[in-house]
């Protein structure tokens, strides 16, 4: 079997080469649109693969795997939606936004009570912080594939990754039911 490194390699010359690419990793893209934009996840799986395709010959194998450059992608073509939406995408994290992405993550916690606090923590997270800490939480990269999807060393990105764990935790308080390891990061 084909790694995705060599099927991207191979689709410059040989175009069936990234139908595989699409069935390994559409599951997850579409979780990650889903989670973020429920109502336009299909749309925007849709643009995401366009826009792997059309610029597959840009991957750079020193800045990370395959699957971490279409999560780099998808995070272009979500960044790209919420600039034509009205709400910015904090607004929507802090539940200001009547579609919530939350719900999923809601089913997971231990007490429903921390979900409202949850949310502004994570608002008031920097971008950066708060896209490691969910690419990492619901996608399942590792910290270094989240590195490469927001473009910063590896170093950084588990730096910024400690500091966001940090913030929910002083947040949350001692006695919270949640544990940051788990589910959540």
């Amino acid at each position: 079997m084909a790694t995705d490194e060599e099927l991207l390699a191979r689709s410059g010359t040989d175009a069936s080469a990234f139908e595989p690419l699409v069935e390994r990793h559409s599951r997850a893209l579409h979780g990650y649109f889903a989670r973020r934009a429920p109502g336009a996840a299909d749309d925007l799986l849709a643009e995401a693969w366009l826009r792997a395709y059309a610029g597959r010959g840009t991957y750079d194998a020193a800045r990370g795997p395959v699957r971490a450059w279409l999560f780099g992608v998808a995070r272009n073509v979500l960044a790209a939606h919420w600039r034509g939406q009205e709400r910015p995408a904090a607004a929507v994290l802090a539940g200001e936004a009547s579609s919530d992405p939350w719900h999923a993550v809601d089913r997971r916690l231990d007490a429903a009570a921390v979900a409202p606090l949850m949310r502004r923590t994570l608002a008031e997270l920097p971008s950066v912080e708060r896209e490691l800490l969910l690419l990492i939480a619901w996608e399942q990269l590792s910290p270094t594939e989240a590195a490469a999807v927001v473009g910063v060393p590896a170093g950084t990105a588990r730096s910024r990754l400690h500091r966001a764990r940090t913030r929910l935790r002083a947040a949350l308080g001692p006695s919270a039911p949640l544990s940051l390891t788990g589910d959540l990061v």
